[in-house]
């Protein structure tokens, strides 16, 4: 079981957009993200989800990590991916770690971590019973151009019975 949790900036948006964000603390506790991360969610244009992440910073379970990361070398990933996967595999503890993107999923995989994704919580927060039904839920994230494959999402509707 992790015991740290590491969220990519995909996630934190996807989650945001459907105010999901408070759905983290009841499934993990604590989350962290990256400083490069807080960063690429945080411009300080009111971006897509970005009160809602702040106010996730304010209350605390949502903690940034400052200290330095080493480089991840011959990976081309975005910098919030690498700083992730760079902050998983130097942590002493158990990690799970929350990302999206194909490339950095795959990359994560490969060295060993475990990882999931947006569609992944929401079929989570179903389950918890954080949220009475996922499909809506799906359907605002497509709305809203935040793209999850649909094989994934009927794999996750599939799996929670809807």
């Amino acid at each position: 079981m992790a015991r740290v949790v590491i969220a990519d900036a995909s996630p934190l948006i996807g989650l945001a957009i459907v105010d999901g964000l408070p759905w983290l603390p009841h499934l993990f506790g604590e989350v962290w993200l990256p400083e490069i991360v807080r960063n690429e969610v945080l411009p300080g244009k009111q971006a897509r989800g970005e009160p809602a992440i702040q106010a996730a910073l304010s209350a605390g379970w949502l903690r940034v990590w400052e200290h330095p990361l080493p480089a991840l070398t011959g990976i081309d990933l975005d910098e919030g991916e690498s700083a992730c996967i760079s902050l998983a595999l130097h942590h002493p503890d158990p990690v799970l770690l929350i990302m999206d993107e194909r490339a950095g999923r795959a990359v994560a995989l490969e060295k060993g971590l475990t990882i999931t994704g947006t569609a992944a919580i929401i079929g989570m927060a179903k389950q918890r019973g954080l949220i009475p039904a996922a499909r809506p839920v799906f359907e605002t994230l497509h709305q809203a151009d935040f793209r999850i494959a649909a094989a994934v999402i009927r794999q996750i509707l599939t799996r929670i019975g809807e």
